[in-house]
């Protein structure tokens, strides 16, 4: 069972992830975009980071299960959600952007599954 260290180190985690992930969306909009730019770059981002993070882990340096929390439970899934993604994509097909709503929905998926692969590839050279 998680010691109350375990939760609070995650609950740290995730407000940094979160505040990242506010501060990247807020400067989508206010680059005037009504394309869901940010969630997507961060999704693609999130899914590098998890690659590099979990290939580091892996391959090449141990580490406690504090920081394994912090980073990935905490930081990384603070800042990469597929709840807003859900959202977004729904919000796209309700306005009858059916092109924005695939190529948003693909690229989320694809691109994040390509990067943690690429992620882990670094980390593995």
């Amino acid at each position: 069972m998680p010691t109350f260290s375990g939760y609070f180190i995650v609950f740290l985690g995730a407000g940094i992830g979160g505040a990242l992930r506010h501060a990247v969306n807020r400067a989508v909009l206010a680059s005037g975009s009504t394309f869901p730019w940010g969630t997507l770059a961060i999704n693609v981002t999130g899914g590098l980071l998890m690659g590099m993070v979990a290939g580091w882990f892996a391959f090449r340096g141990s580490s406690s299960q504090e920081l394994r929390l912090f980073l990935t439970t905490g930081i990384l899934g603070g800042l990469t959600t597929f709840s807003a993604f859900t959202l977004e994509a729904g919000l796209l097909l309700e306005r009858g952007r059916i092109r924005d709503a695939v190529a948003y929905s693909a690229g989320s998926v694809v691109l994040a599954i390509a990067a943690l692969f690429v992620g882990l590839a670094l980390m593995r050279a």
